[in-house]
Formats: structure tokens, C-alpha cells, sequence
């Protein structure tokens, strides 16, 4: 008799826990593929981190064939899934297509950026989803204090200093906190730069920072902001973009070459393509993880609308800690399916929440104790070592050394501007540049290692203009691969810049 196959879709916090639960469970005795854009899972919650130079990149990243020994890696995205043939089909990170038949389909596919009907936005801002964009924001972020170094202009000098982050949830939140050390740190005691004043504003439609926890540390966090200089504007949004800057929707124009969108996550697209129940892009399943009327496949994580039994009525929110909880659960409920144990509901408990603002500031409230300060700092540090499924050792090592050796500011130049666009299905990979005999890889294009085009700038900036999400065209000169270009965009976001994120979509 043949083993069961099983087809996991996605390696994030919800796919990944799947994968590494169900390898235990099933022993070898079922044949278990996880389907995935890049050969490892990112630890999303220190990607701001990575774009402050506090950590390096891959420790952030976790091996998945080297962590998860008892299934097989198929490097792709998913771009289509026949339900009735049970068969997942998929493009291959060199263009090479392929298909993978399956008993069991768990759909872990994730989430995106959210977009919301800016003008300029998707041509003038970036996303924080995935490691290329925490790298590209991290070179940004020094050119342009280099180049107000250099600019013998006062206006453009100030420009070039202003940084403004869009949404102040969980991301956006702790990529401003970041941002405001790790520019100050590159004008501090730098002669060349005495009387430079790095600018960050966050801004959010909301009436407060963090709006979707508690007051308390929202108003912990508000108050970090402000004391370290950030300029925290509430109840204000983007009403257009420009390469000049961005227009508030107060009237102010701020002079700016730096957008960063944080407006919170939309599920993955695929999701939407299988012509199921949907609940505002979400793939409705019961509080098993099931999909009704399919009792092969499940969905976890921000893919799916998963029941909250302790909100009746309501749907837990896109968070990774949902998403990894419901991974555990969704792995017991799959070997259930095939004989292995009882299938069980997802439940889950409020075990706190913890906000990394950066130096030795956090805001955290474990187990409903409200902290600040050190104090909170060292829980959320504790927390995040104790989470991640791997690299402890060298994150640690990582944070010591940032405690007393002063940080690299240098650009690698590695990731461009138009191959981390804004408006695409997959963040976790930058477009590359292919030309004749060589092939489009996905894999190369996350570790981004390949050159940009002709025209642009040194370091990596093209033209002034970033005119937008494609390298130029030319007849040996195409984007690298993207999944979905032609997604239609989210019908159920708000109509307009004045209206802040559906709180069903996550922030994580």
C-alpha cells in the first residue's frame, strides 16, 4: 500500500509548523512535500532588524531542508490548484513548470502587501513583507544620508533625511523606532555632518499607534516615538505620492525620497483562485482547519478565515502568532485524517503581546503584566529567542556585538529599487534581470545577487524617477519571475486613503 501524500503550500509561520509537526506525527510513514518560493522560513518579527544592521540577514532565515530532515523541498510558486485532479501546479525558480499530486493539501500560502487606491504609492513606495525589501530599505536608508552628506543644496539635504513609514501597526511601528537609531547612529560624531537631523514620521489614519492592542502599550510606544524623535501623526494618511515626496491628507507636502508602506497585509491571491467559500480574501474553513465540502484540504495562517471560538461570530486575526498556533493544530488535524488521533478544534489563549522599539526599549505585557523599558526589552528578546525555530546562538551573538561595537552603515547595493515593487504576490522574492541563454532565478533573485539594469545609479538607486516596479525593457533584458501579475486588485479594501485597514487584516 502507498504512503499518503501530502502537499504542504507555504513555509511561513503557519506552513512551516505544518511541515515540522506532521514530520514528527507521521514517522516516516507518509510522504510529506512542502511547496515553497525560497529554501527557508523568515523570522518576520526581527526583519526590521535586518534593516536597522543589527542582524544579518540569514539569521533571520531558517533552512527548511535542513530543519524539516522528514520532507521533501520543491522550490516554486503555486500557480494553480485542480481541486478535482488533486494536483497542485506550480513554476519552478527557473522558469520550469511542474505539478504535485496530493491525498492531503494543507494551503499555508501567506499574505501580501495590502494596497490601497493611492495615487503614486505603488510607483513611489515599498512594501516590509520580505527579506529583499528589508535589505533594499536598509541601502536606502544609508544612500540617502550619504547623499545629503554631499549635496550642497539645504532642501535637498533635508529631503534625503526624511523618512515617512505608512501604518503604525506591529511593522510599521518598530521599522520607525529602528529607523530613527540607525540613522542618527550614521550622523553621530561624523564631522562631515554636524547639524544633519534625520526626520522619520509615522503616520496612521488611526487614532493612536498600535491600535489593535492595548491601550497601554500603545501609549508606551507612542511615548518611546516621540522622546527618540520620530514624529507620530495620528488620524493622518497619504493622499498622493510623488517622486518629490508624498501629500498629507491635512494639505502638507513633505519633501521626501523615502515611502515605506505599512498599512498592513492582504492574503496571498491564490487563495482566492480556487473558486471556494471566501471571507474578504480569506479561505473559509471550520475550527478544524477544514475546508467544507473538501475534506482534503485544510488552510491555515493568513490564508485562511479561521473561526474565533473564543469571539463567537468573528475570525481570528492575520497575526504570526495565529498563524503558527494554527500550524500545530493543522498538522494534528491532517494525521487525524488519515488515522492518526482525533481531529481538534484551534483555540487559543491571549498570552500577551511584545513590541521591539529598538536599543533597549520594548513595550510588552506577557500574560496581561504590563512593561516598559529594559524590563520589556529583555522579555521581548527572550520571547523572540525562544520562538524562533532556529539561529538563537547567532542572533544573540548578533545583539551582543551590536551592544558594543558601533554598526556597518555601507551599501551592498545588492537589491534595486524596481525589483522589490510594491504591488506584487510575492515579497519574498526580488525581480531580476535575465538575459539570453540564462535562466529567471527565483532563488538568486532572494538572495540578490543579480546586477541592475544599465541606467542605474551607483550603489543601486536608478534614476530619480524609480519608474516603478520594472526594470527598463530591452531585448535582453526582462523582469525576473514574478507570481500573478495580473491580479486583480483587493475588492475589499477601503475606498479610499481615509480609511483605515479592516482589522481582520494583519499587521504581522
Amino acid at each position: 500500500m502507498s504512503r499518503p501524500r501530502i502537499v504542504i503550500v507555504g513555509a511561513g509561520f503557519a506552513g512551516y509548523r505544518t511541515a515540522r509537526t506532521l514530520s514528527r506525527l507521521a514517522r516516516g510513514r507518509a510522504d510529506i512535500t512542502l511547496l515553497n518560493p525560497t529554501d527557508y522560513f523568515l523570522y518576520l518579527p526581527l526583519l526590521p532588524q535586518v534593516a536597522a544592521g543589527i542582524l544579518e540577514p540569514r539569521r533571520v532565515t531558517v533552512s527548511l531542508s535542513g530543519t524539516l530532515r522528514q520532507a521533501r523541498l520543491v522550490l516554486g510558486e503555486a500557480d494553480r490548484i485542480d481541486l478535482d485532479a488533486r494536483t497542485v501546479h506550480y513554476t519552478g525558480p527557473e522558469g520550469d513548470g511542474g505539478s504535485l499530486s496530493y491525498d492531503r493539501l494543507v494551503l499555508a500560502a501567506g499574505s501580501v502587501n495590502k494596497l490601497l487606491p493611492v495615487p503614486g504609492v505603488a510607483e513611489h513606495a515599498h512594501g516590509f513583507r520580505g527579506l529583499p525589501e528589508a535589505l533594499y530599505l536598509r541601502d536606502h536608508v544609508t544612500r540617502q544620508v550619504e547623499l545629503a552628506a554631499a549635496a550642497d543644496d539645504p532642501a535637498e539635504c533635508a529631503a534625503r533625511c526624511t523618512f515617512v513609514v505608512v501604518g503604525a501597526g506591529y511593522t510599521g511601528t518598530e521599522v520607525a523606532a529602528h529607523g530613527q537609531l540607525f540613522s542618527d547612529a550614521q550622523v553621530h560624531k561624523h564631522p562631515m555632518r554636524t547639524g544633519m537631523r534625520p526626520r522619520w514620521l509615522l503616520l496612521d489614519i488611526a487614532d493612536r499607534v498600535l491600535p489593535e492592542l492595548d491601550e497601554r502599550l500603545s501609549r508606551t510606544a507612542d511615548r518611546v516615538l516621540r522622546e527618540r524623535g520620530v514624529e507620530v501623526r495620528t488620524g493622518t494618511s497619504v493622499k498622493e505620492a510623488t517622486r518629490e515626496g508624498v501629500l498629507l491628507s491635512d494639505g502638507e507636502f513633505v519633501d521626501t525620497r523615502t515611502l515605506v508602506w505599512c498599512v498592513g497585509v492582504r492574503p496571498d491571491p491564490l487563495a482566492e483562485s480556487l473558486g471556494l467559500p471566501m471571507e474578504r480574501g480569506r479561505l473559509l474553513v471550520d475550527p478544524q482547519l477544514r475546508v467544507p465540502g473538501r475534506p482534503e484540504v485544510f488552510a491555515c495562517g493568513d490564508a485562511a478565515a479561521v473561526p474565533d471560538l473564543e469571539e463567537p461570530g468573528q475570525y481570528t486575526p492575520m497575526t504570526a502568532q495565529h498563524a503558527w498556533r494554527q500550524g500545530k493544530v493543522c498538522a494534528h488535524n491532517v494525521a487525524a485524517s488519515l488515522g492518526d488521533g482525533e481531529p481538534r478544534p484551534y483555540r487559543h489563549s491571549d498570552l500577551g503581546f511584545v513590541v521591539d522599539l529598538g536599543g533597549v526599549k520594548a513595550a510588552a505585557n506577557p500574560l496581561g503584566v504590563h512593561l516598559s523599558g529594559p524590563v520589556a526589552g529583555a522579555v521581548t528578546r527572550g520571547y523572540h529567542l525562544a520562538a524562533m525555530p532556529g539561529n538563537r546562538v547567532r542572533v544573540a551573538a548578533d545583539w551582543l556585538l551590536d551592544a558594543v561595537l558601533p554598526r556597518q552603515a555601507v551599501q551592498l547595493g545588492l537589491v534595486r529599487s524596481w525589483s522589490v515593487p510594491l504591488d506584487t504576490a510575492s515579497p519574498e522574492l526580488a525581480r531580476v534581470p535575465s538575459g539570453p541563454g540564462r535562466g529567471e532565478s527565483g532563488a538568486e533573485g532572494a538572495a540578490g545577487q543579480a546586477s541592475g539594469p544599465t541606467g542605474s545609479r551607483p550603489g543601486g538607486e536608478p534614476g530619480k524617477g524609480r519608474s516603478g516596479p520594472r526594470p527598463p525593457a530591452g531585448p535582453h533584458l526582462a523582469p525576473g519571475p514574478v507570481k500573478r501579475t495580473d491580479v486583480p486588485a483587493d475588492p475589499d479594501a477601503p475606498a479610499g486613503p481615509d480609511h483605515p485597514a479592516d482589522p481582520l487584516e494583519g499587521d504581522s
